[in-house]
């Protein structure tokens, strides 16, 4: 298996507090093995699966998708570059998405954000007729274009 690496070693080394990593191990995301007095100890490996779970949480899936995603992983050996590949290839629209949903809260802050300016020809808070809770929960024209 090679040499197990201790909690502090992973958490210097992928940027992630050592909280954080046990919290991931509790998800089931990563696994360690005990020392002789209860130290966590990990493989190499679990670095590529840090990196990936940090990854996947900045283009926005949550600790349960990411969990999903990584057990499609092979079980017994260390994943390559293919089976990384074969789990993020299909993260490109939600990429996407995430980067429309950015440039419009980009294009939103330089006009009024419920400030009370009474630009009510411009703001995009502007509702009449509270036509954008047909479109769902939330704030609609920052996350989705409001349906007519």
């Amino acid at each position: 298996m090679g040499k197990l690496l201790p909690i502090s070693e992973i958490s210097r080394r992928s940027g992630v507090a050592s909280s954080a990593l046990r919290f991931y191990e509790e998800k089931g995301l990563i696994r360690s093995e005990r020392s002789g007095i209860g130290h966590r100890r990990y493989p190499r490996a679990v670095l590529r699966r840090v990196a990936f779970i940090v990854f996947a949480q900045k283009i926005g899936l949550s600790l349960e998708e990411i969990g999903t995603e990584l057990s499609k992983l092979p079980g017994h050996h260390v994943p390559e570059r293919s089976d990384w590949a074969k789990l993020s290839g299909t993260w490109t629209k939600r990429i996407n998405d995430r980067i429309a949903e950015l440039e419009r809260l980009k294009a939103g802050l330089t006009q009024c954000i419920g400030c009370g300016c009474l630009s009510l020809d411009r703001c995009q808070l502007a509702n009449p007729g509270d036509r954008a809770a047909r479109s769902g929960p939330g704030p609609r024209y920052w996350i989705a274009k409001p349906k007519p």
